[in-house]
């Protein structure tokens, strides 16, 4: 993606400076959604072992700093920064740069057309990595992620022509096969079948799909429970009160909305989705 194509962290980030030391000592808090492991010198021996990258000459010292400083971008907002970092490492930095792809898109970018372009590279770029290192969580849940998020950028037909549920829901199987604590992955399960039975109707999603408003609601549940100081998690409740219930379950709905605005975020993803959560309810 071109620089210029980058739209600025528009949030003060002096709040979200991990330098140093700051970086694993907030590891376990910062990641708790996608139980990243923090890529220090035996992560980096492990990730050259299952993942062999012939074309980069780093040993493991020098490839985890360099992965250290890209999540240290993405936790600052500075997508672009941690994008190209992530990327200039291969398969190895694949979670942080399609991560920091799909958040800048997700949130920060308002043109559908070009979002819609953006998503498919990260889930395209996430395919890859999750072919080339099987093993690796987040590898298949960012393909998941970014095919979802894409998958609100066009219509049913088309979203449903291109097999992306399928595709999401083997995806997201997968992520919590391996991560069975994945709480981003169970929110997106949850908002997988929440999503199906709101556009199909609850026959065919069940029929065609295995999605149930039941299935959902448990997902969630176990979502909220995994990550309760995480603002996505309830503005996805939100989200998917609306969905399967509509007017009926509004009130609650804007009370999870509301929920979310009022937490302090802890970097500049959550700072997103606290200001997402608060244009929701103005």
């Amino acid at each position: 993606m071109a620089r210029n194509r980058w739209i600025a962290f528009p949030h003060p980030s002096n709040a979200f400076d991990y330098a140093g030391e700051k970086l694993s000592k907030n590891w376990v808090t910062l990641h708790a959604g996608d139980q990243e492991l923090f890529p220090d010198a035996k992560w980096a021996a492990a990730a050259q072992k299952a993942a062999p990258q012939p074309k980069l000459k780093l040993d493991a010292v020098a490839l985890a700093s360099a992965m250290q400083d890209a999540w240290r971008a993405f936790h600052r907002g500075d997508f672009a920064d941690a994008f190209d970092r992530g990327a200039s490492l291969g398969t190895w930095g694949a979670a942080v740069a399609c991560k920091a792809q799909g958040i800048h898109a997700a949130r920060l970018i308002d043109d559908d057309k070009v979002r819609a372009v953006e998503l498919k590279a990260a889930s395209d770029r996430a395919a890859l990595a999750s072919s080339e290192w099987p093993q690796a969580a987040n590898a298949h849940y960012q393909h998941a992620y970014a095919l979802g998020r894409y998958g609100q950028t066009i219509s049913i037909a088309q979203a449903l022509s291109q097999g992306l549920a399928g595709k999401m829901k083997a995806s997201l199987d997968a992520t919590l096969k391996l991560a069975p604590k994945h709480g981003e992955a169970m929110l997106a399960l949850a908002m997988y079948h929440a999503e199906i039975v709101a556009k199909v109707g609850g026959m065919i999603a069940g029929l065609t799909y295995g999605a149930k408003a039941s299935t959902a609601e448990q997902h969630m549940a176990a979502a909220l429970k995994l990550l309760p100081q995480a603002p996505i998690a309830h503005i996805e409740h939100g989200n998917l009160l609306l969905a399967l219930y509509g007017a009926k379950r509004e009130d609650e709905a804007a009370a999870a909305y509301a929920k979310a605005a009022a937490m302090k975020p802890r970097d500049a993803m959550e700072a997103l989705d606290v200001a997402y959560a608060k244009s929701a309810i103005e």
